[in-house]
């Protein structure tokens, strides 16, 4: 769905490269967690593809189409939920006319669905919501949008405990077949357990391009207490329960639930591949 060929970048002004030979393919009815260190080009990656930045050179292509192009159809299908915003000062339903026509597959049932999951209603006044507030109501319109393509910037910022898991809950709900969603986040926690897919990059460098479900095949995540084997470990951390690691599966081993911040500490660390 999405093919990145040797992308250069740079901000107007900079004498360093965001990007620069960088490659990268996504295919289509994945949830991906794009995860890197602040200020590795995650932010700037999802608006080289959405479109509202221009490349300094190569090529992106969003279902063979190159994004720079602005095609209306291409458009229709791509939402940016971006790390900051802020909306028109009128009501919910002022906010929908104005917009919903822009989606074809726009639907008022998802969007008072998501509205329910966040316990808001859609009478409000956005002039009146609190900025975490306003990030569901985007949040539930971009899910309502139904663009085969949705981006989200640090999706969780903002939100308390309890929202991140209303959030979990109305991402789960409402990615249908076909549609892609791509999180960059740095709050991994609140993203693992949605993901298909992680990429983690380092500007120009790809770090890691893997599903979930081949490092979890290949990878053990677990706890051991101090004093315990430490022969077959690949990377360890302390923590309350003693240290927590990472080994290589074994034949006979069973399932461990993926421990995405140890696994990002790990890579970034060049302790694992």
């Amino acid at each position: 769905m999405i093919h990145i060929e040797n992308l250069k970048y740079k901000y107007q002004g900079a004498k360093q490269y965001v990007f620069d030979g960088f490659s990268l393919d996504l295919e289509d009815n994945n949830i991906y967690g794009l995860l890197g260190k602040n200020g590795t080009g995650k932010s700037t990656l999802l608006y080289l593809i959405s479109g509202l930045l221009r490349r300094t050179g190569g090529l992106v292509m969003v279902d063979g189409v190159d994004v720079v192009q602005h095609r209306a159809e291409t458009l229709a299908e791509t939402f940016l939920v971006p790390e900051e915003f802020d909306l028109a000062p009128v009501t919910l339903d002022a906010y929908v006319k104005m917009n919903q026509p822009f989606y074809p597959r726009f639907s008022r049932e998802v969007l008072e669905s998501c509205l329910r999951d966040f316990e808001l209603t859609p009478d409000i006044h956005l002039k009146e919501l609190s900025m975490g507030q306003k990030k569901k109501v985007y949040m539930s319109f971009a899910l309502a949008a139904g663009t085969k393509l949705l981006l989200m910037d640090e999706p969780t910022n903002g939100l308390d405990i309890p929202s991140k898991s209303q959030f979990r809950r109305v991402v789960a709900n409402n990615m249908d077949e076909g549609r892609t969603l791509i999180i960059s986040t740095h709050q991994v926690h609140d993203v693992e357990t949605l993901l298909d897919h992680i990429v983690m990059l380092d500007r120009s460098e790809l770090l890691l391009d893997a599903s979930v479900a081949d490092i979890c095949n290949k990878y053990n995540f677990e706890f051991r207490s101090l004093g315990e084997p430490a022969d077959d470990v690949l990377y360890a951390e302390p923590s309350v329960q003693g240290n927590a690691v990472i080994t290589r599966k074994q034949e006979g081993d069973g399932d461990t639930q993926l421990n995405l911040e140890l696994l990002f500490n790990a890579v970034t660390k060049r302790a694992i591949r």
